[in-house]
């Protein structure tokens, strides 16, 4: 069996460890840099070239594709499927996942519990949206803010408002958040693979940082999550057609409140926090896939709740 992993660095911890235990198993990984792949579009004859050479014989295929590529990303991820070839996570699902609020209306809309959010057209009304979610302090974020960046917390009222203004003056899109104090600088991240949480964590802010994530200085370790949890990460996975995410919740005195659901989250952190073979996971759903017979039904992880509205890449 031959698998692609598509991915921009093939040195990256995540791209090395898929390789290392795919090959582990007896299956072929080879690395593809999607944005280098040239797309050839016939009637019946979809194509893919890569490195002057046609891409033939791929079974099946890991998008691991950045969130400053997605429309490109995700152009070369319909190809593969326009060929027949197995995808661990369908095109569509990233899309639906990389839109923020696209993302958190069908979280929403399939019950999931998450922190109150507005959003708005750049309207004039910024005090009543920050009355909306529930008042000061507020978490502000960009709609297309990744790994942290573009994230203000904003303690007071007219804090908030001279956040909101400015960010709406520079046409920046962002949605605004209640803060949820008594998560304290903390967040859970599950891991799901193929409808089963394989893995979880949580990432603790350095001193003085709100923000959890890795690659802000926090920190990850081992934790066993509620059953209100796993339900919670399961059906944020499920409701946007994720065979794999990564699904960062907040824990509150309502319950775990789904914060983001990445689709082509880290491997280093969860493993490293965990000792448990994550990247082994995703190669045996990956296999498991690709032996299908080629069937319109999709595997359990990936069919999402409906969804009338067109996806469209930004």
């Amino acid at each position: 069996m031959k698998l692609a992993i598509l991915s921009r660095e093939p040195k990256l911890y995540s791209t090395t460890r898929l390789v290392e235990a795919a090959e582990q198993r007896g299956y072929e990984a080879v690395v593809v840099d999607h944005l280098h792949c040239n797309l050839v579009l016939e009637k019946g004859k979809p194509d893919i070239i890569y490195q002057k050479q046609r891409l033939q014989d791929i079974d099946a295929i890991i998008p691991r594709i950045g969130a400053s590529v997605t429309f490109y990303g995700c152009a070369v991820v319909r190809q593969f499927e326009m060929m027949k070839v197995r995808t661990a996570v369908d095109s569509q699902a990233i899309v639906r996942s990389r839109d923020k609020l696209r993302s958190m209306q069908i979280l929403a809309r399939a019950g999931v519990g998450m922190p109150k959010t507005a959003f708005t057209n750049y309207s004039d009304e910024v005090a009543e949206m920050i009355e909306q979610v529930g008042g000061a302090p507020v978490i502000i974020k960009l709609l297309e803010g990744t790994q942290g960046l573009g994230v203000v917390l904003a303690e007071s009222a007219k804090a908030a408002q001279s956040v909101i203004e400015a960010f709406h003056n520079l046409k920046a899109r962002i949605i605004v958040q209640e803060f949820i104090a008594e998560s304290k600088g903390a967040d859970l991240r599950a891991f799901v693979v193929n409808g089963e949480v394989v893995g979880a964590m949580k990432r603790q802010g350095k001193e003085g940082e709100f923000r959890s994530n890795l690659h802000r200085g926090g920190t990850g370790v081992l934790v066993k999550l509620t059953r209100a949890e796993k339900a919670a990460a399961l059906l944020a996975a499920k409701s946007l057609g994720l065979g794999i995410a990564g699904v960062d919740m907040l824990q509150s005195k309502r319950g775990p409140l789904v914060l983001e659901v990445n689709s082509s989250p880290g491997l280093e952190g969860i493993e490293k926090a965990t000792g448990l073979d994550i990247a082994g996971k995703i190669i045996e759903y990956t296999a498991e896939i690709a032996l299908k017979k080629k069937t319109k039904a999709k595997p359990k992880a990936m069919a999402a709740l409906p969804d009338n509205q067109p996806d469209l890449p930004r």
